[in-house]
């Protein structure tokens, strides 16, 4: 669970140590991996107002697009997904595969104008044009980018082990990192309460 929080390998080890358990750096990376496979969805939710957006990171030398989703009142990462490009296609992709994971019908989607108005006209939703309430996805990203210390929108790594990586921190930021916003309660509280 330790290194699930974005810890190096050695400050696991380091802890267990105290508690003399001895493990391996290995061990603790699959732990970690096998903590993420047992990962939480987010909780259903009915959001009245989600803020949609994407940014560009480069995967081995290769650009792709991570786009992402937030309930405004709750705070919670309804969904992420990672695309080899971006666009109207790719966003609209996204939009379909959040609205199959939640109940959308009331929601109205705050965009910029890059690819969503098509988007969600494709899909007969309600959206609208929003640059100060979406900020709020725009300060997701730049957690995200400040967790992963220094993120210069630059992977080394697969495809898929890299979504993998922005699936977790979904569910960390989602389950375990509180909010001052929230009086200290995580997204998911916001939710469940």
């Amino acid at each position: 669970m330790i290194h699930t929080t974005r810890c190096s390998l050695s400050e696991p080890t380091d802890s267990l140590r105290f508690f003399d358990v001895e493990r391996s750096h290995q061990a603790i990376w699959q732990w970690g991996h096998r903590l993420a496979d047992s990962g939480h969805d987010p909780p259903e939710t009915t959001p009245t107002r989600v803020a949609v957006d994407g940014t560009a990171v480069t995967i081995t030398g290769e650009w792709s697009w991570l786009y992402a989703a937030i309930d405004i009142e709750t705070k919670l990462i309804l969904d992420v997904e990672l695309f080899g490009r971006h666009g109207t296609d790719p966003a609209a992709a996204f939009l379909h595969r959040l609205s199959e994971k939640h109940d959308l019908s009331d929601a109205v989607f705050l965009v910029d104008g890059y690819g969503y108005q098509t988007s969600l006209s494709r899909l007969g939703v309600s959206g609208r044009l929003d640059y100060v309430e979406r900020n709020l996805i725009e300060k997701w990203f730049h957690t995200l980018k400040m967790r992963v210390d220094r993120f210069h929108n630059s992977w080394v790594g697969s495809h898929g082990s890299v979504r993998e990586w922005f699936i977790q921190f979904a569910q960390y930021y989602n389950f375990y990192r509180p909010h001052q916003s929230l009086d200290g309660r995580t997204p998911a509280d916001e939710v469940t309460n």
